[in-house]
């Protein structure tokens, strides 16, 4: 991994391929590890001034792009699809309730991958005339 999300856009992380990030020797120096704490430190800032609910949504949209990746493919990878989608239900059917202005765009979209699943998998099983 070579950044990490946050609500402003991605953040560099410091690995062997991203060696202008500090202490590409393994071993930050003092001022090093004070820049490394003040952008953590900003990081979080930027996390918690995103209500919880959006951050929750952006995974869930995630889980349903997963899910419907693996069922476009040919063949469909229908386990891969149906954990994505199990997650996804996991959490909007969980949290239901609590997901703020988007909980029914959420509760929407979980019905249309599980129909799509349903007709791919329903089609992938059919017999062969």
């Amino acid at each position: 991994m070579s950044s990490l999300w946050t609500p402003d856009g991605e953040r560099p992380v410091r690995t062997e391929k991203n060696p202008s990030f500090p202490a590409a020797n393994g071993r930050p120096t003092p001022e090093e590890m004070v820049e490394m704490e003040e952008e953590l430190r900003a990081m979080t800032e930027e996390i918690v001034s995103v209500p919880a609910s959006a951050i929750v949504a952006n995974h869930c949209v995630g889980l349903f792009q997963l899910a419907a990746a693996h069922l476009q493919i040919v063949p469909a990878a229908l386990e891969e699809a149906r954990l994505a989608v199990d997650a996804m239900a996991c959490v909007v059917d969980g949290l239901k309730g609590r997901l703020g202005q988007d909980e029914s765009t959420l509760i929407d979209a979980l019905a249309q991958i599980r129909l799509a699943y349903v007709q791919i998998s329903a089609a992938a099983n059919a017999p062969v005339e």
